[in-house]
């Protein structure tokens, strides 16, 4: 575990995340409390990122739960091999006569067969999900419930059980409770409220896009053969057209995508040629792309203006596309 908020800086450092120390403060009472984080934010800012270093940092296995609409107890917990339970049946076929031999009646049949359900109905049987995995685990591990906001509300509050008490009950086999409290991170990217319920139970986390000298130092970080000049200008672009009425802004993972493009073509500095034939990296949506072009044609414009200058910066810059 972590010995400080420092630590946590530190260590996720070594694993290239760069985190502030409201995070890092988030993380080292949740390891210390045994506490879920809710990690809240837009996507593509590194929530799901944060559960991934966490498990290297501690070197424990990390465990992941997609959600989406529909999601079941079924898929989240366990379920009953089926096809495994009818091969031995098949296997154990004779086995089944000696232990219906003698019986005269229906009734005795089944009352026989009855008392020989803990053969199939045992953990050889269990298929196990995450959740179920999460808590059987013979090491502590980390537990990611990815997007927690795509499943239902049934499904949340099933979920409000299982981060209470850490155990389930399987109604063949009764109560199995956790052989180690995982580390638990939810993320969320707001798309509907989770429960008070929830919030309840958790330690807060909210991660927005970063300035822009902290998005500049994750580029250099994250695209190491990046010019400095040209990763100045990606994130300056980005973080001005964020401010633009766009159905989805560019995220950092998009930042990242643009620069990795723009190091792959072996771009100097940002060129009108060049911006429009990358849009696509950092926009989705093709009126996002006609929104945006109007203010990169004004950025370019004024890169030009810089070099006329003999490289003096217009202050104008500071703000690049308004």
């Amino acid at each position: 575990m972590f010995s400080s908020i420092d630590d946590v800086v530190q260590q996720f450092a070594g694993q290239k995340y760069i985190c502030n120390r409201a995070i890092a403060t988030v993380v080292y009472l949740a390891s210390k409390m045994g506490k879920p984080i809710l990690v809240e934010g837009p996507a593509g800012v590194g929530k799901t990122e944060l559960a991934k270093v966490l498990s290297r940092c501690l070197d424990q296995e990390l465990i992941r739960l997609q959600c989406y609409e529909g999601l079941d107890e079924a898929k989240a917990l366990y379920e009953w091999e089926y096809g495994k339970q009818l091969l031995y049946t098949q296997i154990l076929k004779d086995k089944i006569g000696e232990v219906l031999a003698g019986t005269g009646t229906l009734r005795e049949a089944v009352d026989r067969i009855s008392a020989q359900d803990g053969v199939f109905f045992s953990e050889r049987f269990i298929l196990p999900r995450p959740l179920l995995r999460a808590i059987t685990s013979e090491r502590p591990v980390v537990l990611l419930v990815d997007e927690i906001d795509k499943s239902d509300s049934e499904f949340e509050a099933f979920l409000l059980e299982i981060l209470s008490d850490f155990q389930v009950s399987v109604p063949e086999l009764g109560t199995i409770a956790a052989r180690n409290i995982p580390l638990v991170i939810l993320t969320s990217n707001n798309s509907r409220e989770v429960s008070d319920a929830l919030k309840r139970r958790c330690l807060h986390l909210f991660i927005d896009y970063p300035s822009q000298a902290h998005e500049l130092e994750i580029v250099k970080l994250k695209v190491p053969g990046v010019a400095d000049a040209l990763a100045a200008d990606v994130v300056s672009v980005v973080q001005s057209v964020r401010k633009l009425d766009l159905k989805k802004s560019p995220s950092i993972s998009e930042t990242l995508d643009w620069a990795r493009a723009l190091a792959l073509l072996n771009v100097a500095s940002l060129g009108e040629e060049t911006v429009n034939d990358t849009l696509t990296t950092i926009f989705k949506y093709e009126g996002d792309v006609r929104k945006a072009q109007t203010e990169l044609r004004d950025f370019m414009a004024r890169q030009k203006s810089r070099t006329r200058t003999e490289g003096q910066p217009d202050p104008a810059d500071k703000d690049a596309l308004h």
